[in-house]
C-alpha cells in the first residue's frame, strides 16, 4: 500500500469548455485534436518543471513544486493554443480553461487529494475560454514575478470549503477577465459553485502599448538628431536623449517578457547603459567595471534566491 504523507504544492487544473458540443458535432475529431492539444500541454507544463498527475474526460491534472512556473506553464499553454486555435473555425476551437491553486494536500502514491485540487477544479471552471484563474495564495507569490497583469475577481464561494478563496484573472492576450457561471452540471462534469463578481474588461495587450511607445520616442528621437543637425555647432548632442529613450525602450521590453527573470534582465539594460555612457565620455579610463562588478553580484545573489 502506498505510503500517505502531506505536502504543500502547486495544482494546475484544465478543462475544455463546451467539450460536450463539440463532441456532439464531431466525435472522432474532437478527440483526435483533444489528444493532440493535451499533448502540447503536457509537454509545456514537464519543461516547466510540472508533472501531469491525471486526465480524464477533457480534463487534466497536474502539480508543480514552483508557484511561478505553474502560472508561466499556463500562460505559455494559453498562448500556444491561442496559435493553433487561429487556424481553425470559431465554432471548431477548443479553448480550455485553467485553474491554479496553491494548497497543503494529501499524496498518496502519484495522486494527490484534498480541498485544494478542489479549489483548483473551482477556479478552472470560473475562468474565460482560453483564460487563467488563480487563487489568492498563488497572486501572493506571482504577482511581482511574472510579467502579465491580474484582476481581482471578488472571493468565490465553494461547496464544503468554510471560507470564500479570493481570486484573480491572469491578463493574457485579448481573453476576458469576466467568470464563467456554471452551467447545469454535465456527467462528465460536475461543478458546484457561486459566480465571483465580474471583472472590468483588461486593458490593451501590453506587446501594442510597447509598440506604441517604441514609435512615439523613435519620432521624437528622428526630430532631436534633424533639430541638432540643422543647429550643428560641432557636438552631436542629441546622443543623451537618444541614449535615454533607448534605455526606456528596453526597460518596457523587459517588463513585457516573461521567458527570463526580469530584475536580472534589468540589471543586464543598466550594465548596458553605463558601458554606453563610459564610452560616450572617453577619457582613457573605463570606469564602468566598477558599477558592473556590483550589478554582476545583485544579478548573482537573484540568481541564487530565485523561485
Amino acid at each position: 500500500m502506498s505510503e500517505t504523507q502531506r505536502k504543500l504544492t502547486t495544482i494546475f487544473a484544465a478543462d475544455v469548455q463546451d467539450y460536450t458540443r463539440l463532441m456532439g458535432e464531431d466525435e472522432e475529431g474532437t478527440l483526435a485534436m483533444l489528444k493532440h492539444y493535451r499533448d502540447a500541454m503536457s509537454r509545456l507544463i514537464t519543461s516547466h518543471g510540472g508533472r501531469v498527475v491525471n486526465t480524464w474526460g477533457d480534463g487534466l491534472l497536474a502539480d508543480f513544486p514552483s508557484v511561478v512556473e505553474a502560472v508561466r506553464a499556463a500562460i505559455d499553454v494559453q498562448n500556444e493554443l491561442a496559435g493553433k486555435n487561429a487556424a481553425r473555425p470559431t465554432d471548431g476551437r477548443m479553448l480550455f480553461r485553467i485553474g491554479i491553486n496553491l494548497g497543503d494536500l494529501i499524496v498518496e502514491g502519484d495522486d494527490i487529494y484534498g480541498d485544494g485540487v478542489n479549489i483548483a477544479a473551482r477556479l478552472q471552471a470560473s475562468a474565460p475560454a482560453g483564460g487563467i484563474v488563480i487563487s489568492n495564495t498563488v497572486y501572493d507569490q506571482v504577482r511581482n514575478k511574472v510579467a502579465v497583469g491580474f484582476d481581482f475577481l471578488g472571493p468565490l464561494e465553494m461547496k464544503n470549503v468554510a471560507d470564500a478563496v479570493p481570486s484573480y484573472a491572469v491578463r493574457i492576450g485579448d481573453i476576458g477577465t469576466e467568470p464563467q457561471r456554471p452551467a447545469a452540471a454535465a456527467p462528465d462534469r460536475p461543478v458546484e459553485m457561486v459566480t465571483p463578481r465580474p471583472a472590468p474588461a483588461p486593458p490593451a495587450p501590453p506587446r501594442g502599448r510597447l509598440r506604441k511607445i517604441g514609435g512615439i520616442l523613435a519620432v521624437i528621437g528622428a526630430v532631436l538628431i534633424v533639430i541638432n543637425i540643422a543647429t550643428w555647432e560641432g557636438e552631436f548632442w542629441a546622443v543623451w536623449p537618444l541614449l535615454a529613450f533607448a534605455f526606456v525602450a528596453a526597460m518596457r521590453w523587459v517588463r513585457s517578457q516573461n521567458q527570463f527573470d526580469q530584475r536580472i534582465a534589468a540589471l543586464a539594460v543598466i550594465g548596458v547603459g553605463i558601458v554606453a555612457i563610459n564610452m560616450l565620455t572617453w577619457h582613457g579610463v573605463f570606469w564602468a567595471i566598477w558599477p558592473l562588478l556590483g550589478l554582476s553580484v545583485a544579478a548573482g545573489v537573484r540568481w541564487a534566491m530565485r523561485d
